[in-house]
């Protein structure tokens, strides 16, 4: 399961490379998923609520 790291870090990394704001939220929300579930997998805490924020205030700044 360490891949989901790496499948992660692409997608927050990539999301930095749009211009569009919205794309930029989209993608770094793909990456926060799979960083929770990742954070999740390896019982670290500190990444499943990071990534459990950052996918909340990406959602709230999309939405409105």
């Amino acid at each position: 399961m360490g891949y989901l790291g790496y499948i992660g870090m692409g997608f927050v990394m990539g999301s930095f490379l749009t211009k569009n704001i919205k794309t930029l939220r989209v993608l770094n929300m793909i990456g926060s998923v799979i960083f929770l579930i990742h954070g999740y997998v390896i019982q670290d805490p500190a990444t499943a609520i990071t990534n459990g924020a950052l996918l909340t205030i990406n959602t709230f700044r999309l939405a409105a």
